[in-house]
């Protein structure tokens, strides 16, 4: 017996069939023509279900919409549920053949018995709390998509259930979906003025119950090297290996704040590459700290390395371009806590347990927030992201799109009795 079919549900099994994957070494926005496939249908579906003020901006791929306020909640804050629908580069996106496992029953999960490909439970525990449901996966040589077609789908079920329910309290509803989010441009071109909210929500978290209003100040960070080639035969005195000194300036680095030995709200400098030869070489950072001293500290610091080895090896030897990418929105959700406890409260009612914790990382919330609209995070239901074991739950899938009715019909009923205390 098969399970039922959620609109939820329907929808993520469409949209993960679009590769989307997004290209960091585009200078294109999109990156990918094929994030502008999935805004089409999404705008296509949008007209379907009736929502209104659709735009969709075909030169940067950014699609809104608004679900109409209920009658007497026309003064209720308007709020923004947001996803992005590129998915990351890191495994290909091409060809996903989702396959649904029904009530899983523990241990290990074979994705591909041709490839041997298997999600062992030994590797991946978190799969012994899904026990009894059902999960969505691959056959192990792509991506999933839920990074962030699960958002996707379940705004989507969401719009569709407020289409079907005029009679349901709620505010002004709107409605974003971004590109390039997984190479960090996601809100590159968001119009804010146009998009009009109030306040928002990313969908674009984790496990069910996953609330997030802290990620990292980030920045990236380019390291050129330039040495001298000589024949080796002859280079006492004369060479300058540029490889080596590139190494040498890894090594100034704090060994401790590597990515692979921090948690938490521990900061890191990341390596995320290095090339080159004994004439030039080159190498891409990523500096994060939750802190805004503790990351200026490490650009200051990853700044003073560059300064030592060139008073060693001579002015110029070693360059860097550092750029910073976000800052922290707590700096910012700080003064809005009410999104947080609305979230918290939503849960708590739903039989969610809410799971506050720091994103090592950002999402377009993070830059959004700055940009003037408040914007914390909230789950999906998926796991493993980016990676050929990503999967999610079908449950919990459903129970984020009930959380969503649910944070708007919070705002709606809110200003309703508002309303009602100024009428009296």
């Amino acid at each position: 017996m098969g399970i039922t079919m959620t609109q939820t549900i329907e929808n993520f099994l469409r949209y993960v069939k679009i590769d989307t994957g997004s290209m960091e070494t585009s200078e294109n926005t999109p990156s990918t023509a094929g994030q502008h496939k999935l805004a089409e249908l999404l705008v296509k579906e949008l007209i379907q279900l009736g929502a209104e003020e659709i735009t969709y901006d075909r030169q940067h791929c950014y699609v809104y919409a608004t679900i109409p306020a209920a009658p007497g909640c026309s003064k209720a804050p308007v709020l923004g549920f947001i996803a992005h629908m590129d998915t990351s580069p890191a495994v290909t996106g091409a060809e996903v053949r989702p396959r649904i496992v029904e009530c899983y029953e523990g241990g290990d999960l074979l994705l591909n018995q041709a490839e041997g490909i298997v999600m062992r439970r030994e590797e991946f525990p978190e799969l012994t709390s899904y026990i009894g449901k059902d999960l969505i996966v691959t056959d192990g040589t792509t991506l999933l998509g839920a990074d962030d077609k699960a958002g996707i789908a379940e705004i989507m079920a969401m719009a569709a259930y407020f289409a079907e329910h005029k009679e349901i309290m709620h505010g002004k509803i709107r409605i974003g979906f971004t590109p390039d989010e997984e190479i960090g441009r996601g809100a590159d071109y968001f119009d804010i003025k146009t998009f009009g909210a109030d306040f928002a929500y990313t969908v674009d978290g984790g496990a069910l119950g996953e609330l997030e209003y802290e990620n990292f100040n980030a920045a990236g960070a380019r390291l050129l090297v330039h040495g001298r080639n000589v024949h080796p035969g002859s280079a006492k005195g004369k060479m300058k290996n540029a490889l080596l000194i590139a190494q040498e300036f890894h090594s100034l680095l704090p060994a401790e704040q590597n990515p692979m030995y921090t948690e938490g709200y521990e900061g890191f400098f990341h390596l995320d590459s290095m090339n080159g030869c004994v004439e030039e070489a080159g190498a891409v950072y990523i500096i994060r700290d939750h802190s805004r001293e503790l990351f200026e500290q490490k650009k200051e610091c990853f700044l003073e390395c560059a300064k030592f080895l060139n008073k060693k090896y001579g002015e110029g030897t070693v360059t860097v371009d550092m750029r910073d990418s976000y800052y922290n929105m707590r700096e910012v959700i700080e003064k809005h806590m009410h999104l947080i406890e609305n979230a918290k409260q939503a849960m708590e009612e739903l039989g969610i347990k809410s799971l506050v914790s720091p994103i090592r990382g950002g999402t377009d919330g993070a830059r959004l927030s700055f940009m003037g609209l408040p914007c914390p995070n909230i789950c999906t239901g998926g796991e493993n992201y980016h990676s050929r074991y990503e999967y999610v739950c079908v449950q919990s899938m459903e129970k984020v799109t009930q959380l969503l009715i649910l944070l708007a019909e919070r705002y709606g009923i809110q200003d309703a009795v508002n309303n009602d205390k100024r009428n009296k």
